[in-house]
């Protein structure tokens, strides 16, 4: 996973004192943001170690069924003006129309202008898995997620739901060009690393998803923009491989052979398809996480949801949660930390001793957390 420091998070990485947001929001999010606090005050300290300060905040679900808003203008305007990132948990956005509500989590994504979900899946040496080292790119703010739904009464009677999809050129770019600059980026830190010991063993190689042979349109407008990037950028982007992938041949590649992709970048729906499926092929949604970038702030976002059915009862997977802490540092210019919190989470892992229920242990969610710290 490659550092991205950004224009926005220098100043907090020149400081040192670094202010998280946690919103556990919903469900086993109240389990996993806690042990990723944990995690994050037991880094070792140094001077160069940032000095960490949390502030609780309110969202999700469960806080508009009891005060009928889903995200407060207060968890906004602290955000804004007290945070540098943040940690979201999860939401149990129901699968039904409720008069009033939307997700708070794509609402933060709006706000905050956090036009790319980074989804990193990778195997960890050592544990017999195949040898994935994928970075799943996905647009963020646009497709069919701008939620425009309506439904009419045709000639007989009968409703019909109809949803609104836009793909512009300028989000197209932002995405793409996020893509080419991680591909750039993971290529220069697997060059410190031994060739016997790297995932990815090629050049490092863009795969655009698409579906233009039916949406000629709108996903035309993305592929097209998508690969201008390289092509406008011949120089820079001359040591980048570029291919395409129709999205439904994309799951078939993906399951089949994990290890042809590096970096993949997709329109939202895509991407938010791909990248939960992605994770059976490391053992769990409860392994992978997330950040939701833009320019200026990031939030780490575990994939998975909230788990109704096993939250309060310790059974939560805390390591996407976990990794999306360290996530949250590499994009805000602490990949030292990061990678410390990368390593204990693998050394974990590799030793197969301590495994929540999702990965076929016992072991309770503090259980895990403790033994990542204990790693740190």
């Amino acid at each position: 996973m490659a550092s991205l420091l950004r224009r926005g998070f220098a100043t907090a990485a020149q400081s040192n004192k670094v202010t998280i947001g946690l919103i556990p929001a919903d469900g086993i999010g109240r389990e996993v943001i806690p042990a990723a606090r944990q995690v994050l005050e037991s880094l070792p300290k140094s001077e160069l170690s940032p000095r960490f300060e949390f502030i609780h905040l309110d969202a999700g679900f469960e806080h508009f069924q009891k005060h009928g808003v889903a995200l407060p203008e207060e968890t906004l305007a602290r955000l804004r003006g007290e945070c540098q990132g943040a940690l979201f948990g999860a939401v149990s956005s129901p699968s039904h129309k409720v008069a009033g509500y939307s997700s708070p989590i794509v609402a933060l994504r709006k706000h905050l202008d956090l036009y790319a979900n980074v989804r990193p899946v990778a195997s960890v040496a050592g544990t017999g898995q195949k040898q994935i080292d994928m970075l799943i790119i996905r647009e963020n703010t646009e497709c069919l997620y701008i939620k425009q739904e309506r439904i009419e009464t045709d000639a007989n009677g009968l409703k019909v739901a109809y949803a609104d999809r836009r793909i512009s050129e300028y989000a197209s770019r932002r995405a793409g060009l996020m893509a080419f600059n991680m591909a750039l980026m993971r290529d220069k830190l697997r060059s410190s690393i031994p060739a016997s010991e790297r995932l990815w063993q090629g050049k490092p190689k863009v795969t655009i998803i698409h579906k233009s042979n039916v949406l000629s349109i709108t996903d035309g407008l993305w592929r097209e923009t998508v690969r201008g990037v390289k092509e406008n950028n011949a120089a820079l982007y001359a040591g980048v491989d570029m291919d395409e992938q129709l999205v439904d041949s994309m799951v078939y590649r993906m399951f089949r052979e994990p290890e042809a992709f590096d970096v993949v970048v997709a329109p939202n729906l895509y991407g938010d398809i791909i990248s939960d499926g992605a994770a059976a092929l490391v053992g769990s949604l409860g392994l992978v996480p997330s950040a939701n970038v833009g320019d200026n702030f990031v939030v780490g976002e575990p994939v998975h949801g909230s788990a109704p059915d096993i939250a309060g009862q310790q059974k939560a997977n805390p390591i996407a949660a976990i990794r999306s802490a360290g996530l949250l540092l590499e994009h805000m210019g602490y990949s030292g930390d990061a990678a410390r919190i990368y390593q204990a989470v693998d050394g974990v892992l590799r030793e197969g001793l301590i495994k929540t229920p999702d990965l076929g242990g016992k072991s309770t969610t503090q259980e895990v957390t403790d033994a990542v710290c204990k790693r740190l």
